[in-house]
C-alpha cells in the first residue's frame, strides 16, 4: 500500500511542481501586490470599497452572470433531455453538435456575433423582413451583445453536466410514479427535477463562475457600455498602471467567488452533476 501511494505521489510530482511555479507563485505574486501601496497595505481595498465605479461594475458583472447562468440552463435543459432519448448517429450527430463550439477560437465566435448583431447585421435585416421591428435593434456594445454572445459560448458547460444527470435517472422510478397514479407534471416536480438537481446547479454553478472572469467577448461585444470587473481589472493595468488596485480587485473577485462556491456546495450537491458514479 506504502508503495502504490508513492508511485501516486510520483506521478502526481511533475504536474504538481508545475502548477506551482507557474500557476501558485505568480498568483501569490500577483495577489501581494494589493498590500503594497504606499499609503498602506489596505488602502487599494479602501479605494475600491469608496469608488463607485467600481461598485457599479461589480453589481453589473454579477447580474450578468446570473443572467447568462439562467439563460444557458434553460436552453440547455430541452437539449440534454433530447441527448437522452437519442441513439446511435443521430445521438453522435447531436453530440458532434454540442462539442463542436469546444474546437472554434472565442475570438472568432465573437467576431461573427459582431457581425451578426450590427445594425445592418443579418439579425437586424431579418427582423425588419418579418415586420417585428420598424428600425434596427441595439443588439450590440450593450449587456444584450454581451449575454447572447457568453450564452453561446458557456452552452456546453452547463449541457453535458445536466445530460449526465439526466442520464442516470432509473426510467423505473418515471414508471413507478406513472403506476402510482401521479400525473406528468407531479412525476416531473417529485421525482425527475429533484434527480435532475445536482445536474443542474452543477451546469449553472459552473456557468455563473466562468462568466465572472470573461473578458474577450465582454469587450468585444460590450465596449465601453457594457464594462465587467474583468475589463476593468485590464484597464487597471493598460491604461493606469495600477498594479496594486488591478491586484485588490483580482483578490476580491477570488474571494467572492470561493465563498459562492462554499456556500453553493453546502446547500446543493452540484459536484454530483458533473461526473457519472
Amino acid at each position: 500500500m506504502a508503495r502504490r501511494h508513492i508511485e501516486t505521489l510520483l506521478l502526481l510530482a511533475p504536474a504538481v511542481i508545475f502548477l506551482f511555479l507557474c500557476f501558485v507563485v505568480p498568483l501569490a505574486r500577483l495577489f501581494s501586490l494589493a498590500f503594497t501601496d504606499e499609503a498602506g497595505p489596505f488602502a487599494t481595498f479602501a479605494i475600491l470599497a469608496d469608488s463607485d465605479v467600481y461598485r457599479r461594475v461589480m453589481v453589473n458583472t454579477f447580474l450578468v452572470a446570473l443572467a447568462v447562468a439562467l439563460i444557458t440552463v434553460v436552453l440547455a435543459w430541452p437539449v440534454a433531455y433530447i441527448l437522452t432519448k437519442l441513439k446511435g448517429f443521430w445521438f453522435a450527430f447531436a453530440l458532434y453538435g454540442v462539442l463542436f463550439p469546444f474546437w472554434i477560437s472565442v475570438l472568432v465566435r465573437t467576431f461573427s456575433w459582431m457581425i451578426l448583431l450590427e445594425r445592418n447585421g443579418p439579425l437586424n435585416r431579418f427582423l425588419i423582413n418579418l415586420g417585428i421591428t420598424d428600425k434596427p435593434l441595439a443588439l450590440l456594445f450593450n449587456d444584450t451583445g454581451v449575454m447572447i454572445g457568453m450564452v453561446h459560448v458557456l452552452l456546453p458547460y452547463a449541457i453535458l453536466p445536466l445530460y449526465g444527470a439526466m442520464l442516470r435517472i432509473d426510467q423505473r422510478l418515471l414508471m413507478a410514479s406513472d403506476g402510482l397514479g401521479a400525473g406528468l407534471f407531479d412525476t416531473f416536480r417529485r421525482v425527475y427535477f429533484p434527480l435532475c438537481l445536482p445536474g443542474l446547479m452543477g451546469g449553472a454553478t459552473f456557468v455563473f463562475l466562468l462568466s465572472l472572469g470573461f473578458f474577450i467577448t465582454p469587450a468585444l461585444l460590450g465596449g465601453s457600455n457594457a464594462i465587467t470587473l474583468s475589463m476593468l481589472i485590464a484597464s487597471f493595468i493598460n491604461d493606469r498602471l495600477a498594479w496594486s488596485l488591478a491586484a485588490a480587485a483580482s483578490l476580491v473577485l477570488l474571494v467572492v467567488v470561493l465563498a459562492l462556491l462554499a456556500a453553493t456546495a453546502k446547500v446543493l450537491p452540484f459536484g454530483k452533476g458533473m461526473y457519472a458514479k
